[in-house]
C-alpha cells in the first residue's frame, strides 16, 4: 500500500509541509490524495488540509460508510464516508471480491447496475458516472455487466437481477433524500435487497481491499468492453408484460372518465409510468410539466419527498385543479415510492397516508384475489406483510378474512428477503408495505415499487367510481368493517449520535437500572419490545421474535388503551421517528375519541421520552 514518506509520491511533500501531527489522520489523507483521481473531490481534501481543518478532515476520512435500511447512503464529496467515485470503487471491489466467494458462475451470471438522476457539480459527481465506475471494476475482472443506458426506476434493478439471473446487483441512488445525497443499494441473486450476514462480509470484503485496482478508474471499459450488456429494452418490455398480471379490470380502465395526474419529482418516473398506465389500458396521466423532467437540484420542492404531503405536491394539486382530474399520484425521485391525494366533495384535497394507502391496497389485492381465484386455491396459503412500525390493518383484514399476516423489521430488505421464502414454499403473496409510502402489489419486485401502485391506484378509483364511490369513502368502509386504525407518524432531528444513544439508553434504565418505563404519563404500558437488545416483555421467555437489531435503535411500547407506539432510529437520516397507531375493534366507532387519546399519548411519549427541549431536538418542519 505505500508509506506516507515514500520518495517521489506527488503528494507527500503537501503532506508534510501540512502534517497534522496525528500518523493516523496523516496516512487517511495520504491514501486519499494517492488513490483518488477525480480532481474534484482531491481538490476538497488539499483544500482542508492547507487550512489545517483537521476535525473535518478526521470527520470526512476516518469513518467508513456503512449498510444501512437501503445500502450505502451519504452526502456526496470528498472523504471516505462521503459517496464519491473512490468510495464507489472501493465498495464494488468489496462486492467482487465477496461474490467471487459466493458464486463460481459469477462470470458467466454477471451483475446488473442501474441509477438514477442525481448529481453534484462541485465534486464532479453523478449517478451515471457511479453506475460506469461500479461496471469499469467489474468488466476490468472478467464480469459480465447489465448497464442500463439510461436512468430507470430503482424496482428495475431487482427485477432485471431475478429475469436475467444475475448474481447480484446495484442501484445508484439516494431516492428521496436531500439533493446532496446518493447511494449504492444493493440486490441479491433472490431479488431482495442484502441483509445481514451479506451486508457485514461485503463491508469487511471493502475493507481489505481499499487501493483502487489497476482498471477500476477505467470508465471508458463500459464503451469498449464486449461483457458490456444493456437490458434496457427487454427488462422495460418485459415489466410491463409482468405488470399485467395484476390488472383486474381492464375493460374499465379503457373506458373510465376519470383524470389523473402524475409527478415524478424531478427524477426518473415520468415515461415509465406513462408505459404503465398504457399497459393497463389507460389515457396516459397528466404529467406535472415543470417536475416531469429529471433536475438534480429538484428546483421546485423544498424537498424531493413525496411523503411530506400537500406542502410538496402543490404543483400537482393546482394542475389536477385546472385540469379536472380528481387523483394525484406522485412517485419519488427513484420511483419505488408513491404518496396519492384525492380532490374530495369539499373542494379540499386528502393526501393519504402510507397506512390509509396500505389499508385500501390490502383491501383492493384481496377482493381481486377473491374475484379471480383459481379453483382448489385456497385463503390459507395466501400472505400480507408489513414492517413491525407500519399499521396493523392488514393483520385485523387478516383475522377476518381467514389469511395470513407476518410483520418484519423495518426495512424492504426484510419484506423482500421473507416473501422469497414464502414463495419458495408454495405461499402466495399478495400485498407488502412500509408506511413510508412503500408498496409493493404483487410478487415481480421483491421491493417497494411506485410505478405498480401508481397504477394499481388509478385501476381502484376507476373501479370505485363504477360503484359511486371515492377512495376516502372506501377507506371509511374498510375501517367501519375491520376496526378503526388511527396513526401518526412523524420525526426530530438530531445530528449528535450521542444525544440519540442517551435517549434510548435511558428508557432501557428508567428509575433503576435494565428497567424499562412502567408508564407514560397518565397512559399505562403493557408491554415493551427492544429489538436493539432482544428483549420483549410479551414472550415467556422475554425474547424478541424479530431478528435483533443491534446497529439501530427500536423500541415498541404497547399500550393498556389499545395504541403501539415505536421509537426509533432511520437507517438513512439523523431521525429520531416516532409511530403511533390506535387499533380499535370495529364496535368501537367514536372516531373523535380515538384521535384525541392517540394526540394526548403522543404528546406524553414526545414530553416524558424523548424530552425535546432538554436534547436539542429539532422537531420536523414541514
Amino acid at each position: 500500500m505505500g508509506d506516507p514518506g515514500d520518495a517521489g509520491d506527488v503528494n507527500s511533500n503537501l503532506l508534510i509541509s501540512y502534517s497534522t501531527g496525528d500518523s493516523h489522520l496523516d496516512k487517511a489523507i495520504w491514501q486519499w490524495l494517492t488513490w483518488d483521481k477525480n480532481p474534484k473531490t482531491k481538490e476538497q481534501i488539499e483544500n482542508l488540509l492547507r487550512n489545517g481543518r483537521n476535525k473535518e478532515l478526521r470527520d470526512r476520512l476516518c469513518r467508513r460508510l456503512t449498510f444501512g435500511t437501503a445500502g450505502l447512503r451519504s452526502a456526496m464529496g470528498a472523504g471516505f464516508c462521503y459517496i464519491n467515485d473512490l468510495t464507489v470503487i472501493q465498495s464494488t471491489q468489496g462486492m467482487y471480491k465477496y461474490l467471487e466467494k459466493c458464486f463460481p458462475d459469477f462470470k458467466q451470471r454477471g451483475f446488473v447496475v442501474g441509477y438514477d438522476t442525481r448529481g453534484q457539480v462541485a465534486s464532479s459527481c453523478s449517478s451515471l458516472r457511479l453506475a460506469k465506475l461500479t461496471a469499469a471494476v467489474l468488466l476490468a475482472k472478467g464480469v459480465p455487466v447489465y448497464l442500463f443506458s439510461r436512468y430507470v426506476p430503482t424496482p428495475f434493478v431487482p427485477y432485471a437481477v431475478q429475469q436475467l439471473g444475475a448474481v447480484a446487483g446495484v442501484m445508484i441512488t439516494a431516492s428521496h433524500n436531500r439533493k446532496e445525497d446518493n447511494g449504492y443499494k444493493v440486490y441479491w441473486e433472490n431479488g431482495a435487497q442484502i441483509t445481514s450476514p451479506h451486508d457485514k462480509e461485503i463491508l469487511k470484503c471493502i475493507e481489505e481491499c481499499v487501493e483502487p485496482w489497476d482498471d477500476s478508474w477505467n470508465e471508458n471499459l463500459v464503451e469498449t468492453s464486449p461483457l458490456t450488456r444493456d437490458p434496457l429494452q427487454k427488462i422495460c418490455a418485459s415489466y410491463m408484460e409482468d405488470l399485467k398480471k395484476i390488472c383486474h379490470h381492464r375493460q374499465l380502465n379503457t373506458q373510465t372518465s376519470l383524470k389523473f395526474v402524475h409527478t415524478s419529482f424531478h427524477g426518473v418516473g415520468h415515461d415509465y409510468v406513462q408505459l404503465a398506465f398504457q399497459a393497463f389500458g389507460f389515457q396516459p396521466p397528466i404529467p406535472v410539466p415543470e417536475q416531469k423532467d429529471p433536475d438534480p437540484d429538484f428546483s421546485t420542492v423544498k424537498c424531493p419527498n413525496p411523503e411530506e404531503g400537500e406542502s410538496v405536491l402543490e404543483l400537482s394539486l393546482r394542475l389536477a385543479e385546472k385540469e379536472g382530474a380528481r387523483v394525484v399520484v406522485a412517485t419519488d425521485p427513484d420511483a419505488d415510492r408513491l404518496a396519492v391525494a384525492e380532490l374530495q366533495e369539499n373542494g379540499r384535497w386528502k393526501v393519504f397516508t402510507g397506512n390509509e394507502l396500505a389499508a385500501l391496497f390490502g383491501w383492493w389485492m384481496f377482493t381481486c384475489w377473491k374475484e379471480n381465484r383459481s379453483k382448489g386455491s385456497d385463503v390459507k396459503n395466501v400472505y400480507m406483510l408489513a414492517t413491525t412500525v407500519s399499521s396493523k390493518i392488514l393483520k385485523a383484514i387478516a383475522l377476518k378474512e381467514g389469511f395470513h399476516f407476518e410483520d418484519t423489521l423495518p426495512g424492504f430488505k426484510w419484506i423482500g428477503s421473507r416473501v422469497k421464502d414464502l414463495l419458495d414454499n408454495g405461499k402466495e403473496v399478495l400485498f407488502a408495505f412500509e408506511e413510508s409510502i412503500g408498496f409493493m402489489c404483487g410478487t415481480s419486485v421483491l421491493d417497494k415499487d411506485g410505478v405498480s401502485a401508481a397504477v394499481v391506484t388509478a385501476e381502484m378509483a376507476t373501479y370505485l367510481e363504477t360503484k359511486g364511490q371515492t377512495l376516502a369513502q372506501q377507506l371509511t368502509e374498510i375501517y367501519k368493517i375491520y376496526g378503526h386504525h388511527i396513526s401518526k407518524t412523524s420525526y426530530f432531528l438530531c445530528y449528535d449520535p450521542a444525544t440519540i444513544k442517551r435517549i434510548f439508553e435511558r428508557l432501557r434504565n428508567f428509575g433503576s437500572p435494565n428497567s424499562y418505563p412502567e408508564c407514560c404519563g397518565a397512559y399505562s404500558i403493557l408491554h415493551v419490545r427492544d429489538v436493539t437488545t432482544g428483549y420483549d416483555s410479551s414472550q415467556p421467555n422475554k425474547k424478541s421474535v424479530l431478528p435483533v437489531s443491534k446497529n439501530s435503535q427500536m423500541i415498541t411500547f404497547t399500550f393498556q388503551n389499545g395504541c403501539v407506539a415505536t421509537l426509533r432510529t432511520s437507517g438513512t437520516e439523523p431521525k429520531i421517528k416516532y409511530y403511533a397507531e390506535m387499533c380499535a375493534p370495529p364496535e368501537q366507532s367514536d372516531l373523535a375519541f380515538l384521535e384525541e387519546d392517540l394526540r394526548k399519548l403522543i404528546d406524553a411519549l414526545v414530553e416524558h421520552f424523548l424530552e425535546p427541549s432538554k436534547n436539542g431536538l429539532v422537531w420536523r418542519s414541514l
